[in-house]
């Protein structure tokens, strides 16, 4: 097992507010979630999801789940966990992702692995249920910009083409030319000749992303039970019309969460916005909003146009072609799913924190929102060259900037802190006017103005000398600048650059077999492992 650490999110600069105090039971959050996830939280909400989970919606889940795998291997483990799909006291802890090329960021897998130790976790505590770790294919988004490269070593592995409508349905030709340039810069060793296997099998070997995504996330995790689901399934479509038919015609998602944003606007910053109708039509290479203008309902950049009648006419005979956006996704998602609780990154849960009162509405439980596993993956040789520097890890996490001005004012023979002679002027400044208001008041504004210049220029005369400081201990910045760089690339979260190869290049399954090992979802901390 690789060596393991963590620290608070909230101590890593990198998490909002909203996130940090929801990690503190903030008081000022609590009416906008339901149960905590911890242990004493899934204990209670087991016996809230298990009074509105039917029977009949476990057997078109899984009826809709081995359709999905037809034609695919699947593990002795996968095969269970869709078996104990069909039980009463089964249920699952979800996460989601775009299908992003390859993976994507490194934060893929901790989301999966969160999902899989997770189930791992409420068994132990729960031997009397059932839990099945899912990972809900985002099949219908249309974001193809945000999904058509990933990041290897620094460069950029992109899918040049044009794309319309739901990625999942777009076409995999053309990732052979991608398959060729990620190849020549993956070089060979065991673990390269792997990752060139398992991108030809994904990507060159199936006809679509939504297939070749679904083989992907099961060659790396089926092993461990994983289900994978696409919500792009007319079966499972059908069980949500009467919540589409809602949408359509009551707005009440625009409603509710438009009174839950008023109130968390006072505090945070809003993630999503609601419109009218949350809603998108779905037709080949087509994914566009339904408006409701002038008595009808339109498809925005088309000349579809329903009345009422005809929309949900519509609706009844072809529920696959319409598809939930951001906002009712995870609705839908609750509806079809036995599910306890959703597992995501900050901006996600924010915008969950905005469904409660919506949920509600809709009698559907809200499911516990769980922060994925962060991690920052790094070696036992940069460990020894932050020893040498003498700096922390939690110290690698500050600003770029911050962190070298820090080091340099420790090793600095000179003091670099002119706060006892901001004191000085601010007490001499002081007495000035205390002197002006017992004289001339108008002399006060020239008192005002002179302590704010004299102020200014002591604040210039310290960078000045930390600025020359920093060129006299250049070497030392450098390595910290480097360093740093390496471990957050572009000055951000390493999970959110970096693709996973980079690491299954140098560590072939034991990168997986460390995560399984090391992370613990209800620790609520940012994981450090040594590699």
């Amino acid at each position: 097992m690789a060596n393991h650490n963590t620290i608070p999110f909230q101590q890593t600069g990198y998490f909002s507010k909203i996130i940090c105090d929801y990690l503190d039971k903030a008081s000022i959050l609590t009416d906008y979630y339901h149960n905590f996830p911890d242990l004493n939280g899934f204990k209670a909400q087991i016996a809230l999801k298990s009074k509105s989970f039917s029977s009949d919606a476990r057997s078109i889940l899984v009826a809709s789940l081995q359709n999905q795998y037809h034609g695919f291997e699947i593990s002795e483990l996968t095969k269970a966990n869709l078996s104990l799909l069909k039980q009463s006291h089964t249920f699952t802890v979800t996460t989601g992702h775009q299908l992003n090329l390859f993976t994507g960021p490194l934060y893929f897998l901790y989301k999966i692995v969160s999902a899989i130790n997770l189930a791992d976790r409420l068994k132990e505590a729960f031997p009397e249920s059932n839990f099945v770790p899912v990972y809900w294919m985002a099949t219908e988004d249309h974001d193809f910009e945000e999904i058509q490269y990933f990041n290897f070593e620094g460069k950029k592995i992109n899918w040049d083409r044009d794309a319309k409508g739901a990625v999942g349905k777009l076409s995999t030709s053309g990732l052979d030319k991608v398959f060729e340039k990620f190849a020549y810069e993956l070089g060979q060793n065991i673990h390269a000749e792997k990752l060139k296997t398992l991108f030809q099998e994904a990507y060159l070997k199936h006809d679509n992303l939504s297939d070749a995504t679904r083989y992907l996330a099961n060659a790396l995790f089926g092993k461990r039970g994983l289900i994978i689901i696409d919500g792009d399934d007319q079966q499972l479509k059908n069980q949500f019309v009467p919540y589409a038919k809602t949408e359509l015609v009551e707005h009440t998602c625009f409603k509710e969460v438009n009174k839950t944003v008023e109130k968390l606007a006072l505090h945070y910053k809003i993630q999503v916005n609601p419109r009218e109708i949350n809603l998108f039509y779905l037709d080949d290479n087509l994914r566009e909003r339904i408006v409701y203008e002038d008595g009808f309902y339109k498809v925005l950049n088309t000349d579809k146009v329903f009345t009422e009648e005809e929309i949900l006419k519509e609706l009844e005979m072809m529920p696959q072609k319409f598809s939930p956006n951001v906002l009712l996704r995870p609705l839908y998602q609750e509806v079809v799913l036995p599910n306890l609780c959703y597992i995501g990154g900050g901006g996600e849960l924010a915008y969950w924190f905005e469904l409660k009162s919506f949920f509600e509405s809709q009698q559907v439980p809200l499911p516990i929102l769980l922060l994925r596993n962060s991690v920052l993956l790094h070696t036992e040789k940069q460990v020894k060259k932050m020893e040498k520097l003498n700096v922390s890890m939690r110290e690698m996490f500050k600003k770029q900037n911050e962190l070298i001005a820090d080091k340099v004012r420790s090793v600095s023979e000179i003091p670099i802190d002119f706060s006892s002679q901001r004191s000085y002027l601010k007490q001499m400044f002081k007495e000035l006017e205390v002197l002006s208001d017992k004289t001339d008041r108008s002399f006060l504004g020239a008192v005002k103005a002179q302590e704010k210049k004299q102020l200014n220029g002591i604040d210039q005369l310290e960078k000045r000398l930390l600025k020359a400081q920093k060129r006299k201990f250049h070497e030392i910045t450098e390595r910290i600048s480097v360093l740093q760089d390496a471990l957050f690339p572009k000055q951000s979260l390493q999970e959110r650059q970096a693709n996973f190869s980079e690491f299954y290049k140098a560590y072939g399954d034991d990168l997986i077999e460390n995560l399984i090992e090391s992370l613990d979802p209800l620790k609520l901390e940012f994981d450090l492992i040594t590699m």
